[in-house]
């Protein structure tokens, strides 16, 4: 690990710090971050932001994160290599994400002007692709990569199903499920999505079937009874009915929709549902036994330690299933098989500054169908 920086690069960076419960702020002399084995140094060009930003602000992730940076979403252009990098040099643009808001790596963060970043949960920047589209991946691939292939335990992309299985994804047009919606398709599966209607020819355009679209204001019971119509029409040629679903939003509302979905299947002996946050395990299986629950940590991917609300030991197994598909989505998102969700550029300002404003918006519920992103440089 190397304490001072490589040359060319100042000793201090301006980074977004939480101050305090609900307080956050920018700070103008934060020291560059240390460059540790199988970590690059970053310059950022362009940052996203994602609800786990503002919720690690006001603390809503457990423990107390002040003095931390926060942000996962990052692009730039590579400074310097750690110890044991070999995929990139310097001079590469690149985008990845970071373990933002770190209790136990205050120097982590993605908003800030320079970034330490794990090279192996990261890819190069095609050509083809802006430095602002390709801000918005890191967090995004490593949570579909949880959600859809580790947890649910669906075929790879490189593996796809023929049977055109269906899963529900909920939440279709969030940033994630975007995503997640791409993933599947590639992997050969039929994407059942609950999404606004004016997001419908969107989800449409990804390679979801006009009727296998619901509309979440109708409520969760007429959204699922709309789903499971749809998934009882068996339009895959395996005849393989529906028992996955993955929930993007994650609220009381989207986990009874998602349950009631599920339980409408008929032979099957067991059904599964994943979120983006813990569930207790009675809120699905009152509405079918057959139901388990579980859910995806993004943080967990990067193979350290940390603390939230309790301690987690560093889980190498994570880390290990995040690096094989990273190498797998670098090479989709290079042949332009998967793209990004839209990103809304420098909206209340661009830089650091920007940020703050951003955080806010997201906080108050009004970003939909792509993300914030604000530029660096």
């Amino acid at each position: 690990m190397t304490s001072s920086p490589p040359p060319g690069v100042p000793a201090t960076t301006r980074a977004v710090v939480i101050r305090g419960k609900g307080d956050v702020g920018i700070d103008d002399a934060v020291p560059t971050p240390r460059l540790r084995e199988g970590y690059v140094l970053v310059r950022t060009t362009a940052v996203a932001l994602n609800p786990t930003d503002w919720k690690h602000v006001d603390f809503a992730m457990g423990g107390d994160p002040t003095g931390a940076r926060v942000g996962c979403d990052y692009a730039g252009i590579v400074k310097a290599v750690g110890p044991g990098v070999t995929t990139f040099k310097p001079g590469d643009r690149i985008a990845g994400g970071v373990h933002g808001a770190n209790q136990s790596q205050h120097e982590d963060g993605a908003f800030a002007e320079y970034i330490a970043a794990k090279a192996d949960i990261a890819f190069k920047i095609p050509d083809t692709m802006t430095d602002t589209d390709a801000s918005t991946l890191g967090l995004g691939v490593t949570t579909v990569a949880q959600g859809l292939f580790q947890e649910l335990k669906l075929n790879l992309p490189s593996d796809p199903v023929t049977t055109g299985e269906p899963i529900l994804i909920s939440g279709g047009a969030t940033a994630t499920g975007i995503l997640g919606i791409q993933f599947a398709k590639q992997a050969g599966y039929r994407v059942l999505a609950t999404a606004s209607p004016k997001q419908f020819a969107y989800l449409q355009s990804l390679g979801v079937d006009a009727g296998d679209l619901a509309d979440y204001h109708a409520g969760a019971q007429a959204c699922a009874e709309t789903l499971a119509a749809a998934a009882r029409e068996h339009r895959n040629p395996g005849h393989v009915p529906l028992t996955k679903a993955w929930d993007c939003v994650a609220s009381p509302e989207t986990t009874e929709l998602c349950a009631r979905t599920l339980a409408a299947t008929t032979g099957a002996a067991s059904l599964h549902y994943r979120s983006l946050l813990p569930v207790a395990d009675d809120v699905v299986r009152r509405v079918d036994a057959r139901i388990d629950n579980g859910y995806s940590y993004y943080y967990k991917a990067f193979g350290e330690a940390f603390t939230k609300a309790v301690p987690f030991a560093a889980s190498p197994a994570d880390h290990a299933f995040a690096c094989d598909f990273w190498r797998l989505a670098a090479e989709l998102i290079t042949a332009a098989r998967i793209v990004p969700a839209p990103a809304f550029v420098d909206q209340g300002g661009a830089g650091l500054e920007g940020v703050l404003a951003g955080l806010q918006t997201l906080k108050a519920g009004d970003v939909h169908g792509g993300k914030l992103v604000y530029t660096m440089v």
